[in-house]
């Protein structure tokens, strides 16, 4: 645990938890609101998720090279992330432009 600064493994684990609470709030949003966009755009966020968690698990084992793949999958979860909340973003604008077309 001593490749990253104690203040550094605060921001890394309270941004995990910050993105759990995030993802649980917005499906229950999601829930309580009746709109299916705002559970897809929850499920998206679990890309990026599980690209926090590579990270700080390579840095919690000394940045090891046996666990140099876990670089790699961070970079493709995060591209793969990047790309899900994107499209998540579109359903949710669909959504609510959908939803104003019906009230007019």
């Amino acid at each position: 645990m001593h490749s990253l600064s104690i203040p550094t493994w605060i921001v890394h684990i309270s941004s995990v938890i910050e993105w759990i609470v995030a993802i649980w709030l917005i499906w229950r949003y999601g829930e309580i609101k009746g709109d299916r966009a705002w559970k897809w755009f929850a499920l998206a966020m679990l890309p990026a998720f599980v690209s926090a968690m590579c990270a700080c698990t390579w840095h919690f084992f000394e940045n090891i090279k046996s666990l140099e793949w876990l670089v790699t999958l961070q970079a493709a979860t995060t591209v793969l992330g990047n790309s899900t909340l994107c499209l998540a973003a579109w359903g949710l604008w669909r959504s609510s432009h959908s939803e104003k077309l019906e009230e007019n």
